[in-house]
């Protein structure tokens, strides 16, 4: 058999002392600050795990929050809505009747104006045509009773006229 592949019993020797060693150095020196680093770090691991749960029941519980805010808000716009149309509603109503009520009395004087005008109107036609009707008559009483022989029996005819009543 080769050398390379059976070694000696002082190389055997001499690798288990510096195995030793090196395992005594670091049960000694490593371990601890190796398993306490190892314990930090699976301790750091787990509160950021705890932290993280946290965070999102947290996240979970502003979120139903902000839910039933903007739900909340949601019906307090459409209660104003429903509000505002109403009052809107209300308010074309009014005004609606005012100007119709302004508008029958603009049409109610406007018709008295009328009235009015028609019957000044009127009463000045009566008058002119009275006016007129005696200037008529008086212009054809003076044509006929011009001569003294008309007078005389325009007075007979009364006369008769009175006697027979």
């Amino acid at each position: 058999m080769p050398a390379f592949l059976t070694p000696e019993l002082g190389l055997i020797f001499w690798q288990l002392v510096i195995f030793l060693l090196v395992l005594f150095l670091l049960a000694k020196f490593a371990w601890k600050p190796i398993l306490s680093s190892l314990k930090e770090r699976e301790d750091s691991i787990e509160s950021a795990l705890r932290m993280a749960d946290q965070a999102k029941i947290e996240m979970q519980q502003l979120k139903a929050g902000n839910e039933k805010l903007l739900a909340d808000a949601r019906l307090e716009r459409d209660r104003m809505m429903q509000e505002a149309t109403v009052m809107a509603n209300q308010h074309r109503e009014t005004e609606r009747a005012r100007a119709t009520a302004e508008a029958n009395t603009i049409i109610q004087q406007a018709r008295e104006a009328i009235q009015q005008e028609k019957n000044a109107a009127l009463a000045e036609v009566k008058n002119t045509a009275a006016k007129l009707s005696v200037d008529i008559a008086e212009r054809i009483l003076r044509r006929e009773l011009a001569e003294p022989a008309a007078q005389t029996q325009l007075v007979d005819s009364y006369l008769k006229d009175v006697k027979l009543n």
